[in-house]
């Protein structure tokens, strides 16, 4: 094993004793921090070298970066460049010169610009590639699919929205591609049997096959049903299939784990019949046919179905009743947004199903107290509960959720009658690491003080609408919840300075949203900032006293910032173009500005290079150049137009603080 050389000049000799194994392993430990292996790499010479050796995986945030990125780290083996708009053929040729034999995977799933040319290249040198995803490639034709079959080992390959490849493009694939393993042809609207079938003929390892919203019939399925090693299908979607179609498929799918056949209407009890057998763990039923006895008793023979999900279908007390009488042990139900779920049906199943994990009765507003009960005693495992909107289930059902349910990680009670003594229960749950109070107008900072105490494992925070929330509440969370990373406080309107200030201490945070918070000014986002150096997505609309001094931090702390709103707040062209020397801002909304001028808004779009998304008010769009948007388009960047009225007078007070401060 090779010893690395220890620094003459530091307290570093211990290190010198290591080997690269043993470092490596404690590279390993760092990779979730970008900031700790930095640091680490940045110690010597030696640490620098071994940090660019042990590094596997790469997302840069820029495609001018890649080449000096690449030469700094040449084991490479993952790529994903979904964070480049704008990927050429010759920067795909420069990656396979240099990657070559040691590139496995390579994401495009969000670039554009590149064509069958440049997959060639990559596909020449990089012979060990197996996985790529071509995602959202609107433009991507036959031409370069026919490139790509010349990749041998591929087994992983998406092709999800790619509208404009047909059925000649995939046929290469099926002759070229044999070890395919793993497709997605999600809305490859010019896929059609034949395109599936050729896959299905050639590709003999498919396990996994994604065909949802394409235009195929029951002619590709004789095909596919006959892929031994098939055990994920998705056919979301494919409303040609109907159970005329399935009746000929006697054998079904023998060797199916995992199949989903939502938003297909035309299917029901009869088609599922042919389809499904013994192995099925997971269906999903979203938007198909109603949930009836016929139905649920043609599912009685999946013994071993896990997870089933029902979402925003009609389902009868009946359907539901025969759920619960299945021998098989359900872990993971969804009946989001279904019609007819009552508290008979639902305390029927779950008096059965006891080791369910997962339960989701989001909008179902027809359950009651008796339905909670039923729920939290028979079914006190859950690791994840989410009952938004739930409108009948009253304030003393909470309290009961904390009592017995305290395995629960995640928690979604957004508008619902949960109060102060429903979140002081409901703080009993240690392991909660995810929990949505959106639109709870009952709780207050006395509730929310209790889960800060005692949930320390919390990483999301939903408080949008919490009108009674304030420093207080947002204080106790910050001190009590370490690991914070993503906290919504939009419209809470008493929330100051104090909060932001108090969250800086919540250095994990990388999601935050203010929206409406008209009492927080730059010197809060300045504190911020600073501490939460991992922000990346950032909401400030309606924050009229954030100006062009909140900027400045952002733009010098905050270097992996992607997404921000700026509508409405106080920010000129001066703290627009500060915020432009960010090279990883890719989206961008600036409605309603007072401060901003065409010219001003023109030179920080020219200057924010990595731009992908931009929204704007339709207004401002006679005031720019045309030629600006076609440079910019052609730079992988696209226009949003908004013709909203403009608000400033809704919050006259707000504008007047405005004011205020800049006199």
């Amino acid at each position: 094993m090779k010893k690395i050389k220890a620094s003459p000049d530091s307290n570093l000799s211990l290190f010198g004793h290591l080997s690269e194994e043993l470092i490596f392993l404690i590279l390993g430990h760092l990779k979730d921090s970008p900031f700790d292996s930095k640091s680490f790499s940045l110690v010597c010479k030696s640490f620098h070298k071994l940090e660019s050796l042990h590094r596997k995986t790469l997302k840069p945030l820029h495609s001018k970066h890649i080449p000096k990125i690449l030469n700094r780290y040449p084991c490479i083996t993952d790529l994903d460049l979904s964070l480049c708009p704008r990927i050429s053929d010759e920067c795909l040729m420069g990656i396979s010169i240099i990657c070559k034999k040691m590139l496995r995977s390579i994401n495009l799933s969000r670039s554009k610009f590149f064509t069958h040319l440049g997959l060639a290249s990559l596909v020449k040198n990089c012979c060990s590639l197996v996985e790529i995803d071509l995602s959202n490639a609107e433009d991507l034709k036959d031409s370069s699919l026919a490139a790509l079959a010349e990749a041998k080992n591929l087994e992983r390959l998406c092709l999800a929205r790619c509208k404009l490849i047909t059925d000649i493009g995939i046929g290469c694939i099926a002759v070229g591609c044999r070890k395919l393993r793993f497709i997605s042809l999600r809305w490859c609207l010019g896929v059609g049997d034949l395109g599936v079938g050729l896959i299905a003929v050639k590709c003999k390892e498919i396990q996994s096959l994604d065909l949802s919203y394409l235009p195929i019939t029951e002619k590709c399925l004789q095909q596919v049903v006959k892929l031994e090693h098939l055990d994920h299908l998705v056919l979301e979607g494919c409303i040609a299939i109907d159970d005329d179609s399935l009746a000929d498929l006697r054998l079904g799918f023998k060797a199916i784990k995992t199949l989903n056949i939502s938003s297909c209407e035309n299917v029901t009890h009869v088609g599922l019949y042919s389809l499904i057998h013994e192995p099925l763990r997971q269906l999903n039923l979203a938007y198909g046919s109603p949930v009836t006895l016929a139905l649920a008793n043609s599912l009685q023979k999946c013994s071993m179905l896990q997870s089933i999900k029902l979402d925003g279908c009609h389902v009868t007390c009946c359907g539901l009743k025969a759920i619960g009488n299945w021998c098989a042990s359900l872990k993971e139900l969804s009946l989001s947004k279904c019609m007819g779920v009552t508290d008979d049906g639902l305390s029927s199943l779950v008096t059965t199903h006891k080791d369910l994990k997962k339960l989701d009765i989001t909008c179902c507003r027809k359950i009651t107290h008796k339905s909670i009960v039923q729920i939290t005693k028979y079914c006190s495992s859950l690791i994840s509960l989410r009952m938004e909107s739930c409108t009948l289930v009253p304030r003393e059902s909470f309290v009961l959720i904390g009592q017995h349910c305290h395995f629960l990680e995640e928690l979604d009670l957004t508008d619902n009658e949960v109060d102060d003594e429903g979140l002081k229960s409901i703080s009993r749950c240690s392991k909660l690491s995810s929990l949505k109070l959106g639109i709870c107008l009952n709780i207050t900072d006395y509730g929310l003080t209790h889960i800060g105490m005692s949930c320390s494992k919390l990483t999301e925070l939903d408080l949008y609408r919490c009108a009674a929330i304030s420093d207080k509440g947002i204080l106790a969370i910050s001190d009590g919840c370490p690991d914070l990373q993503m906290i919504n406080v939009a419209y809470c309107n008493d929330i100051t300075d104090i909060s932001l200030i108090s969250m800086s201490k919540c250095s994990k945070i990388h999601t935050f949203e203010s929206r409406g918070c008209a009492l927080i000014t730059s010197l809060g986002l300045a504190a911020l900032a600073v501490g939460c150096k991992h922000l990346t997505k950032l909401d400030l609309k309606k924050c009229y006293r954030i100006d062009d001094f909140g900027m400045v931090p952002l733009a010098h702390f905050c270097q992996n910032l992607r997404q921000i709103n700026l509508s409405y707040s106080s920010v000129t062209d001066v703290g627009l173009l500060t915020l432009a020397s960010l090279s990883s801002l890719q989206s961008l909304t600036i409605l309603h500005f007072r401060g901003l001028t065409p010219s001003g808004l023109s030179a920080a779009l020219l200057a924010c290079g990595g731009l992908s998304k931009v929204k704007l008010h339709a207004s401002i769009k006679s005031s720019l150049l045309q030629p600006l948007f076609r440079y910019l388009e052609a730079r992988g960047c696209s226009f949003q137009w908004r013709d909203k009225e403009f608000q400033a007078e809704l919050d006259p007070k707000c504008w007047k603080l405005v004011r205020e401060d800049t006199e």
